[in-house]
């Protein structure tokens, strides 16, 4: 007779699973929220703001320096997160996450500005826009295993791919709060004070995230992988454990090499789509701020609407495919993406914005699921973490910073669009060379992954 170290972790209750998926979905929503409200006021009065000295692109570009440097911090939230939450649990690291992505974003809205305190302002920015890119350095793993691992293996990538809405409602939400703002407010108004609301409004937020996350139970895959853990504290399995980093580097580097090709296409193309489009827009194609907003705005809103579909679409014909047609389709769209921006029509910035997502969304909504198969459960946060998020430092980070200077240089978005289908080919080929993990049993890996951590289990034995 199996011990209740060994014996499969029961199923999830549907009740249970929808109020987990709803916990992961809101705390990201609100993690996201705060991220992307940055980088549209990087956009948008950053540079007015905190470089007033610069010319307005390079006050743009400085703008967008300390946005990067919050991506830059991602990795190091993701190897702390990561092997705290592979020892402690999801949910705790969580938690803590939440607490500090909220507390930067509130504290945002209260800096003084360069005109009050001089240097010491973009200083302070920067100090805590690396809060934040810690926080949601392990923000993104924890939310996403979470739900793979109280899910129904059969549908692990529709249930996956919820906590990835987070990431479009965030962005809806952040772009809906300062359009309205925009809207009300003179653009003086806005400048001097009314920028602040957004961030301030985090405080809020975060309450009502903290309150949801914290009725949630921890994952039942990770407490049986720990109660192995705690059978079996002896030599060096215990020591294995105890470094969660080391056992994926030593068993699991090919998938994070993999991971970390799959996020370019997808990461360089999001930001460069969301956040650089507010510059282009109203530079070279002399749209209004209100006007480019509103276009992200209804794009955002489909985003979120498509990525659930993609992540079902991934549980019938595989994580792979999916993924390959997103890569595939956001390259093929960056020429008529620009050529659409360029006309300044509010129904052309609405399509282009709107496809280059929905492509987008095809392989954002895999990616949840895709990434937590490839590891064991012992080392699943860290690996996620790591390969999603070491990634993002050589993609999304640079990816508005190297598109506006292209800009500056070329006058032109063809180097820009040139730029992402490089991105998009790089993809096209770290997943072209990875194996399917559709019917990967997340409790099976845990104990085949030091023999063959790329193994797949039979099809019929998706239980988590």
């Amino acid at each position: 007779m199996a011990s209740a170290a060994s014996a499969p972790p029961p199923p999830t209750a549907p009740g249970n699973l929808k109020r987990i998926v709803a916990a992961s979905l809101i705390g990201t929503t609100i993690e996201w929220y705060d991220f992307f409200l940055y980088g549209s006021a990087a956009a948008l009065v950053f540079n007015k703001l905190f470089f007033p000295d610069s010319d307005p692109l390079v006050g743009t570009l400085l703008s967008f320096l300390t946005y990067a440097v919050g991506f830059a911090a991602r990795p190091l939230g993701a190897l702390v997160f990561g092997h705290y939450g592979d020892r402690l649990g999801r949910k705790k690291l969580l938690v803590l996450s939440l607490l500090m992505m909220g507390g930067a974003t509130f504290a945002i809205g209260l800096l003084p500005t360069h005109a009050t305190v001089g240097s010491a302002a973009p200083v302070l920015l920067t100090a805590l826009r690396l809060v934040q890119g810690f926080a949601l350095g392990g923000e993104w793993g924890g939310a996403v295993l979470l739900v793979s691992e109280h899910g129904d293996a059969r549908r692990r990538g529709f249930w996956a791919s919820w906590p990835q809405t987070g990431a479009p409602a965030g962005q809806l939400l952040a772009t809906g709060v300062l359009s309205l703002l925009t809207a009300v407010l003179s653009d003086s108004a806005f400048t001097s004070w009314g920028w602040r609301i957004p961030f301030l409004l985090s405080g809020v937020l975060v309450m009502v995230g903290l309150w949801i996350r914290l009725s949630v139970d921890e994952s039942p895959v990770f407490k049986q992988a720990l109660a192995q853990a705690e059978a079996r504290k002896a030599g060096q399995a215990a020591d294995a454990e105890k470094l969660p980093l080391v056992s994926v580097l030593r068993h699991h580097w090919r998938d994070v090499l993999v991971a970390m090709g799959a996020r370019m296409a997808e990461n360089i193309s999001y930001y460069v789509i969301t956040a650089f489009i507010l510059v282009y827009a109203t530079t070279a194609a002399d749209v209004s701020k209100q006007t480019a907003l509103n276009a992200v705005l209804i794009a955002s809103a489909v985003h979120f609407a498509v990525i659930p579909l993609w992540g079902a679409l991934s549980d019938r014909i595989g994580r792979r495919p999916v993924y390959l047609l997103g890569a595939a389709g956001i390259g093929l769209w960056m020429f008529p993406f620009f050529s659409l921006i360029d006309t300044g029509d509010f129904g052309n910035l609405i399509l282009a914005i709107t496809v280059g997502l929905v492509l987008h969304g095809a392989m954002y909504a895999p990616q949840a699921a895709f990434f937590a198969e490839m590891f064991a459960t012992r080392m699943r946060y860290s690996g996620a973490s790591i390969g999603a998020q070491f990634a993002s430092v050589a993609a999304g980070a640079p990816a508005p910073l190297i598109a506006t200077a292209l800009l500056d240089d070329y006058g032109s978005s063809t180097p820009i669009a040139l730029y992402v289908i490089a991105a998009a080919l790089l993809t096209l080929v770290a997943v072209g060379v990875a194996k399917e993990t559709r019917d990967r049993d997340l409790a099976d890996v845990e104990s085949a992954a030091d023999a063959a951590p790329t193994t797949t289990a039979p099809a019929d034995a998706r239980t988590v």
